[in-house]
């Protein structure tokens, strides 16, 4: 018999320097006392971006599938996207003239594997995880050999 296993709370925050400009994500996933915290910078990109990868990244990290999961984020890009139905749209118009359509992508793929709630909350307000999330976004893209993000250099080439 399988056991219920308890919910997950993820928190993320995108961050960018300049728009676009050095960008870095950070989020932290909690559960049953555990806690896991995650985060990296790029050497140019840009908020959106690093506001949706922080939400990928953290449910790619999710151990088990058809997990009950929380996301609270600060970004209403990301949260309008699936609760106003945003998403589904772009999807049926083949996301024409939307940007960052390689992580809407990868986003559905790793979304459709859990059951997945989006919360919005006001950044820079202080709840502690979002000023925690926001810290470890700006110290990612602060660090030195920065990772190329090569999703918006494509974008930005006309090649995606």
């Amino acid at each position: 018999m399988d056991k219920k296993r308890p919910p997950i709370f993820l928190y993320t925050d995108g961050a960018a320097s300049g728009n676009p400009g050095p960008g870095g994500f950070g989020a932290i996933l909690q559960c049953a006392g555990a806690e896991k915290v995650i985060s990296r910078g790029f050497r140019l990109t840009t908020n959106n971006r690093m506001e949706l990868l922080a939400v990928i990244v953290g449910l790619e990290a999710i151990k088990w599938e058809n997990a009950e999961v929380q996301v609270w984020s600060d970004s209403s890009y990301v949260v309008k996207a699936l609760n106003e139905g945003w998403l589904e749209k772009w999807k049926r118009t083949g996301f024409k003239g939307k940007k960052n359509v390689d992580l809407w992508l990868r986003f559905d793929a790793v979304c459709s594997r859990h059951r997945v709630a989006f919360n919005w909350l006001k950044g820079h307000a202080g709840h502690p995880q979002n000023e925690r999330c926001d810290r470890l976004a700006v110290e990612a893209y602060q660090q030195e050999n920065l990772a190329e993000d090569t999703g918006y250099i494509a974008e930005n080439q006309g090649l995606l």
